[in-house]
Order: C-alpha cells, then sequence, then structure tokens
C-alpha cells in the first residue's frame, strides 16, 4: 500500500482514532471538575484579594491587605505552625498504630485476612460525626476511661475539649486510611527477600530496618500524605472534641465565613491550605523519586 493511500480522504490511523477516543473519554471529568473544583477555587483566589466591608460585605477593591495581615498577625502564624505540626504529630501517630496492622494483614492469607480486612474497612462506614460523639462519650470527665483510671487511684487527665482529645479522635478516623495506603503500597514486598537476608544471619530488627522498611517506603508516603490532607483539611473533629478552645486552620477559616462574615480572610486561609497541600505534593513527589 503507498502512502498516498494512507494518506487517502475517509481513512484514519488508529492514533488518531485512540487520540480522539481518550479525548471524549476525559472530556466529562475535565468539564465537572473545571465547574466544581476550578471555578470556585479561582473564585476564592480573586475573593483573597478583596477589602472585607463592615457588616460582612466584600469590597472591589484590589489589595494585598489580607495576605500581609496574615503574615503579619501573631495570632495566625502561631495558627499557621499550630494546624502544621499538630497534623503532621497526628500523621506521625497513625503511621506508627497502622504499620504493624497493614505488615500483619499484608503477609495473612485465607479467610483470616478477609475479616480482619472487614474490621479495618468497617470504620468507615459509620460517620465521622457519630464516632466523634462516641469518642466523646469515651474521654468524658464521667467517662470509662476516667473512671478506670481513678480506680486505680490516679487522677485522671484531662482527655477532652482539648489538643489531647482532638489527636486521639483524629487518629482513630485516619487509620483505616493509612491502613488500606500502606496495603497498596506494600507491593514491592516479598517474603522471599526477608527469608535471603535471615539466611545470611540477618537479625530481624536488622532484617526489618534494611528490608522491610525501604521496600514499604512508597506505601508510608502515600498514607502521610493522605493523612496529612485529611488531618488538615478535618473540621468536624478539632471542633466537637476540642470543644473551641482548639483553634486550627479549618475552624478558623468556618469562623471567619460564618460568624464574623470575613470571607476575604476565609478565602486567604483556604488558599493558605491549598498552597499546604500542594507543598506537602511536592514532598511526596521528591520521597518517591528518592526511593526509586
Amino acid at each position: 500500500m503507498t502512502a498516498a493511500a494512507l494518506s487517502a480522504p475517509g481513512r484514519t490511523r488508529p492514533g488518531g482514532r485512540r487520540a480522539g477516543l481518550a479525548v471524549a473519554l476525559l472530556l466529562p471529568i475535565a468539564l465537572v471538575n473545571a465547574v466544581a473544583f476550578l471555578a470556585p477555587v479561582l473564585n476564592l483566589a480573586r475573593m483573597s484579594f478583596n477589602e472585607a466591608l463592615p457588616g460582612g460585605g466584600i469590597g472591589d477593591a484590589f489589595t494585598f491587605e489580607n495576605w500581609i495581615g496574615l503574615l503579619r498577625d501573631p495570632f495566625y502564624v502561631e495558627l499557621i505552625v499550630n494546624s502544621i505540626g499538630i497534623n503532621l504529630f497526628i500523621t506521625l501517630l497513625t503511621l506508627v498504630l497502622s504499620y504493624p496492622i497493614a505488615l500483619y494483614l499484608h503477609r495473612t492469607t485465607g479467610r483470616w485476612r478477609s475479616f480482619l480486612t472487614v474490621l479495618v474497612i468497617s470504620p468507615l462506614l459509620t460517620s465521622a460525626v457519630v464516632r466523634t460523639y462516641g469518642w466523646i462519650a469515651i474521654l468524658s470527665d464521667s467517662g470509662p476511661v476516667a473512671q478506670a483510671i481513678a480506680a486505680l487511684g490516679f487522677v485522671p487527665p484531662r482527655l477532652m475539649f482539648n489538643t489531647t482529645g482532638v489527636v486521639i479522635g483524629l487518629t482513630e478516623i485516619l487509620m483505616p486510611y493509612m491502613i488500606l495506603s500502606l496495603l497498596a503500597g506494600f507491593g514491592r514486598l516479598d517474603p522471599r527477600v526477608e527469608e535471603a537476608a535471615r539466611t545470611l544471619g540477618a537479625t530481624p530488627f536488622v532484617t526489618f530496618r534494611r528490608v522491610v522498611l525501604p521496600l514499604t517506603l512508597p506505601g508510608i508516603a502515600l498514607g502521610c500524605l493522605l493523612c496529612f490532607v485529611l488531618a488538615i483539611s478535618s473540621f468536624i473533629t478539632p471542633r466537637l472534641m476540642g470543644g473551641g478552645r482548639v483553634f486550627l486552620l479549618a475552624t478558623e477559616i468556618y469562623d471567619q465565613a460564618i460568624v464574623t462574615l470575613n470571607w476575604p480572610l476565609a478565602a486567604t486561609l483556604s488558599m493558605l491550605v491549598l498552597l499546604i497541600f500542594g507543598a506537602a505534593l511536592a514532598a511526596y513527589s521528591r520521597v518517591l523519586k528518592a526511593v526509586e
């Protein structure tokens, strides 16, 4: 067949058909993202440079005052630092508690693994609000935890309406996400590699540090990224378990938008959260490149 025949009208190359099919399949989700995500984000970005008027009004004047005031106000600087620090600690605690469970699930086979997987996923079938109220009942001053500590002769610590309660509640809520992320990233972990390390005389600790941990780093990075993003954007649990005494970015955005009606400042804080998300994604990409 000649080149002229290939380029004749009515004939299309297979690559062109595949490209057209890909565009047709991606166009609906691209439109949905443009309308439901990109447009609101651009609107928030524009609003963050508007002037806040008394009584909840929004001025049309373009100003950097919201961003400058945010970075100059010691309260908001401390709020940003505390939000990042607390959520990093929650992410680390979630990883430490979830890693042994995920590793055990990865090595388990048969019906026992299916049963344990259902137990891990089952908390996701319950609303975070219901689980938060459950933790309030458990950790309250008259709850079973305080009563058990008092029965042992100790003074029960205050576990509710403070940072401790927020950390406990968010850690439990995020553990299923961390476990599932770790399991998704454990595909590179081959039991034969561990057996080879043991055969060469490595102790269990050395095998874990030199073999298991490096091979599971992609899953660790994925789980940490997901949990940090979910933690820093959580509102219900910090609001309820913090009792209005724990100030984080998500709760402050709500207060500025709903209570004080300062929408430009709320938009500025929202864009700051997106910038933190971008920094987390950049860190995740660098970790993956370093691992590979």
